[in-house]
């Protein structure tokens, strides 16, 4: 069986509601057996313990299901980019850009409320020369 598929099926039991129950009541157990074992340091290193391994194996577990749900945004978007007459195919590509041109781009859509343009170099992520820049209105019905 394949990661992501294991990842899934485990994301979705751990999210539901019944396991946040199942936890709840496990502390709840574990509290309880407080006064059994005088709250000593093998009662207090057991949740300790569980809950760490838990979390540990929590985080590799939301980043898997965090990386494939921003892959499917990705695939929906690019997909409405496609199909959309209107919009720059040069965002189709951001992913090759470096932080300084993520930035003009994000400012330049900032813009987009005042002026209901903006600009793209047609070839991202390249130094654009020869290349005009594409003015679009982001306006129009």
């Amino acid at each position: 069986m394949k990661f992501s598929a294991v990842s899934q099926s485990l994301s979705r039991w751990a999210g539901s509601a019944r396991t946040f129950y199942a936890a709840v009541a496990l502390i709840f157990l574990w509290s309880l057996s407080g006064p059994y074992f005088h709250y000593n340091d093998t009662w207090q290193l057991i949740i300790n313990t569980s809950t760490t391994i838990i979390t540990f194996l929590m985080v590799f577990l939301i980043q898997n299901t965090q990386n494939r749900d921003n892959d499917i945004l990705h695939i929906k978007i690019d997909e409405l980019l496609r199909v959309s007459k209107d919009a720059q195919n040069a965002v189709l590509s951001l992913e090759g850009l470096d932080r300084k041109e993520l930035e003009k781009l994000r400012n330049q859509y900032r813009s987009i409320g005042n002026t209901g343009t903006v600009t793209l170099n047609g070839n991202c992520g390249e130094n654009g020369e020869g290349a005009p820049p594409t003015r679009t209105d982001l306006n129009q019905a």
